[in-house]
């Protein structure tokens, strides 16, 4: 069903685009240019290209991420500010060059380019969107859900949802306790075990949303419960105290819903995620490029150095706890984990002498613009580590595996305020700022966590 409503939403966005075009392209022969209708070859070619633009911009805007959960201001508000970006975008690279008489008649044209995709689009999208609402309205679409608890504050919670006088969206699928023994539920919705399986549950039912059953002060447990949930599709949903109300955490889209307040996995925008993997494959590819002679400057005095590859290769987790090999040049004897893996020092003797300026200037680090070009990493992000300290942080703080739902960096938030950790003591308080960028990341946070880095390679003030 949600397939069949994606298609036919994004059919008529196309169909509506085709639409502005026709209009636009009707007006200005017969208002601006005072001929009669006929079609050229300028028509068939925007025909072909003008509806591609706009269905890439809804894309890279996030309209089509989840049509379901979408509700008629956030459409009209989606479809306003991609109207006015678009068509400005458009307009400018593919309309300012006709004959006009006065300048006026490019700002009527622009007005006309813009009323005329605004409002055929939006009047198609709102009727999708009270279709879809009723739908749900009605009972007959909705979000598979599952109930993380079974106790009396479950019970509560699913009272409270299925006695709603409208259908809000949650088709309960199961419920998975917390302790063993709460089973409350068990007769109204299936019992599906205990939290320790959420990831076998997950992978079994086709879950989408997920509600669990504790105050947001319960802070431990809903930390240890969130990291579990690996899966960055599912809307996770908590309920929310007196203090998440009047701070503004809990946002309000339905005026008919039950008062719960939705975690927020990443605060960046999808067109901001998309510009971040534009920007990490451009400046890495020109980069790698502008720093080939520095490169091989690197090359000449890692093998003078000591004996060994230029190059250091080792296993780290990426984004969803994906494995990859990072590339290093080299900075330490070879053979300097004999004894099992271990965490360099201020002093290390198994740094080199060369290995050791490069560490202060960073220079090591320059390889992994391969990797960001590859998408292993990113330019900025939290720091890639092996999984060997993961096992060992994750014991203590289990919030550090939330790290890997996004793309590792070369520089990071952590790096520049901390620098290499010599333990997992210093990694854990390290993850700290990291969290920190992962709860604000933006394209902002990026360039300026970006600039700080340069400043540290020119100061030669690397930890």
């Amino acid at each position: 069903m949600h397939r069949i409503i994606l298609f036919f939403f994004i059919f008529f966005d196309w169909l509506m685009a085709i639409l502005s075009w026709v209009l636009l392209f009707y007006y200005r022969k017969t208002e601006i240019e005072k001929t009669s209708f006929a079609p050229t070859s300028t028509l068939y070619i925007g025909l072909i290209i003008i509806p591609l633009i706009w269905i890439f911009l809804y894309l890279i805007q996030g309209t089509y991420s989840d049509i379901k959960r979408l509700y008629r201001l956030k459409v009209f508000n989606l479809t306003f500010v991609s109207s006015i970006f678009g068509g400005i975008a458009i307009f400018f690279t593919l309309l300012l060059d006709d004959k006009i008489n006065t300048y006026k008649d490019y700002y009527t044209l622009f007005l006309v380019f813009f009323l005329s995709h605004f409002l055929t689009t939006l009047f198609i999208r709102e009727l999708f969107t009270t279709f879809i609402i009723k739908k749900i309205h009605s009972g007959k679409l909705g979000f598979n859900t599952l109930l993380i608890g079974g106790s009396e504050k479950a019970v509560q919670i699913y009272n409270e949802i299925t006695a709603l006088p409208k259908k809000s969206g949650y088709q309960f699928i199961g419920f998975v306790n917390l302790n063993g023994i709460d089973k409350l539920l068990e007769n109204r919705i299936p019992y599906l075990g205990h939290i320790d399986s959420i990831d076998s549950v997950l992978k079994n039912n086709k879950v989408e949303e997920i509600i669990i059953a504790l105050e947001s002060t319960e802070h431990e447990r809903l930390r240890s419960i969130i990291t579990k949930i690996k899966d960055e599709a599912i809307c996770i949903k908590v309920l929310p105290d007196m203090y998440d109300i009047l701070s503004g955490s809990v946002k309000l889209t339905n005026i008919f819903g039950a008062l719960l307040m939705e975690v927020q996995h990443d605060p960046m925008p999808i067109w901001q995620r998309f510009l971040k993997r534009i920007m990490d494959f451009t400046l890495s590819l020109i980069a790698f490029i502008v720093l080939i002679p520095v490169y091989l400057g690197l090359v000449i005095s890692v093998k003078l150095s000591s004996k060994g590859p230029i190059f250091f290769l080792q296993n780290r987790i990426g984004k969803g706890g994906s494995e990859f090999k990072i590339i290093k040049f080299r900075t330490m004897y070879v053979d300097s984990e004999k004894a099992g893996p271990q965490l360099s020092s201020s002093h290390d003797p198994r740094i080199t002498k060369v290995g050791r300026i490069m560490r202060k200037l960073r220079l090591d680090e320059l390889p992994q613009f391969i990797n960001v070009i590859k998408g292993d990493m990113s330019l900025v992000g939290p720091r890639p580590e092996r999984q060997f300290y993961i096992d060992q942080i994750s014991e203590r703080e289990p919030q550090f595996l939330e790290l890997t739902r996004v793309r590792p960096g070369i520089t990071s938030w952590g790096q520049v305020k901390y620098g290499y950790a010599e333990n997992v003591d210093q990694m854990i308080q390290r993850m700290k700022f990291d969290l920190l960028y992962l709860k604000n990341r933006s394209l902002a946070l990026d360039f300026k966590i970006m600039l700080y880095t340069v400043l540290i390679v020119i100061k030669a003030k690397g930890k």
